[in-house]
């Protein structure tokens, strides 16, 4: 497979100046982001299939090994800091165990049984989300996990590296990112990984989309837990108010600083008539705001 070979044009890589060999790691990074490209209609489909399953409740899974487990968990671990999006309705499946995030542990990525035991035990549903990656495409462990949640129902999406491998069979949503041969051989880290990586950006940001946790370009789903945040909160829900940052502070507040709320609070609703708008709007903050200038009601003072 195209990820394991040896390219003969960086075959001497070693033998070159290193300022030589990085500018060629670069271009390899390059066209990684490059090889995106072609599944950009795969991933926007994931995207509605995982969205409307999850908008029922399910959780999102992410099944993986080694490096490409790893870039998984990253993706997944960004998350709740950045949508809110709830820990208990996350869930890591990486061969190994959480110890093969920091350690490697080779052998744990063939064990196609512990991947089927693991999926059982997690009570896997129609409602959830599986998503697996693979370089190679054909890990044992990661074909068999997305296999059996198929299986059970779930939306499973299948991101690999090489064509017609098992892991793209197996999937609902096959995503083939073709990135060919690295620059070192078979370290898929490299070429591999930042594809993967820019892959699950599209995916598990334009999921948020989709589930209304993006507003105007802004994460109003995030929860301000520091200094930072809270300034950023303030300042998303003046913009979105068009209030000064001390009304939108006094908001913030009142809502345990949760940015959609605020921003309704910030125009002059109280706490549970925020509430009651967001719920009938579904959590977008977009369609609370057009129902509430469509009502052509003024605001209570």
């Amino acid at each position: 497979m195209a990820t394991e070979d040896v390219s003969v044009r960086y075959v001497d890589l070693d033998d070159w100046p290193t300022a030589d060999a990085v500018e060629a790691m670069f271009e390899g990074q390059l066209a990684a982001v490059a090889a995106v490209r072609p599944a950009l209609r795969s991933i926007a489909l994931a995207v509605e299939d995982a969205a409307q399953a999850l908008g029922k409740g399910g959780r999102l899974i992410y099944a993986g090994a080694g490096t490409s487990g790893r870039v998984a968990v990253q993706d997944g671990a960004e998350l709740p800091p950045t949508f809110d999006w709830p820990a208990e309705r996350l869930v890591f499946a990486m061969a190994g165990g959480p110890g093969a995030l920091m350690r490697s542990a080779e052998g744990a990525e063939d064990d196609a049984a512990d991947a089927v035991a693991k999926a059982d035990a997690a009570a896997i549903g129609p409602n959830d989300v599986v998503v697996g990656l693979a370089a190679s495409g054909a890990t044992p462990y990661t074909v068999a996990f997305v296999r059996r949640a198929t299986a059970l129902g779930a939306v499973t999406v299948g991101i690999a590296n090489n064509p017609g491998t098992p892991l793209l069979g197996a999937a609902r949503h096959p995503i083939l990112l073709e990135t060919g041969v690295e620059v070192v051989a078979g370290s898929t880290r490299m070429k591999a990984g930042t594809a993967q990586k820019a892959a699950l950006n599209l995916f598990s940001t334009g999921v948020m989309i989709r589930l209304g946790r993006v507003y105007r370009g802004l994460m109003v789903h995030m929860r301000a837990r520091n200094v930072k945040l809270h300034r950023r909160a303030e300042a998303m829900v003046a913009a979105l108010a068009g209030c000064d940052e001390n009304i939108a502070r006094d908001a913030l507040r009142q809502v345990d600083w949760d940015v959609k709320r605020a921003t309704l609070v910030a125009q002059g609703l109280d706490v549970d008539m925020a509430d009651a708008l967001l719920d009938r709007a579904g959590g977008s903050l977009r369609r609370a705001l057009a129902a509430l200038d469509a009502s052509g009601e003024d605001a209570p003072d």
